[in-house]
């Protein structure tokens, strides 16, 4: 017995208002939890900078690992920022 072909679906290229849309995190997103972390991490250097030079926290070690916590952190946004600006510049040489 030969069945008749069923037609094929294609719930990938269903654009109607009803699917779901996209919740898992994105490139911005990951930027931007990666930027509030660099931050953090800025602001906890120069609180622990702070205290040291007042007085009220004497651990120069723990000072010292925050401080290259902090500037780690800000290499790394540094260089996804050329990174993305390199992409960009390419995009643009290409298009012209």
């Amino acid at each position: 017995m030969i069945r008749p072909m069923q037609p094929i679906s294609t719930p990938a290229l269903d654009l109607s208002p009803t699917s779901k849309p996209n919740t898992q995190p994105g490139f911005a997103d990951h930027l931007k939890a990666t930027l509030a972390t660099a931050n953090t991490l800025q602001h906890q250097s120069g609180t622990a900078q702070q205290e040291l030079a007042s007085g009220r926290n004497g651990n120069i070690h723990e000072t010292l690992i925050a401080m290259n916590k902090a500037s780690v952190s800000f290499k790394m946004v540094m260089e996804v920022r050329n990174k993305v600006i390199s992409a960009y510049q390419e995009v643009m040489r290409m298009q012209a």
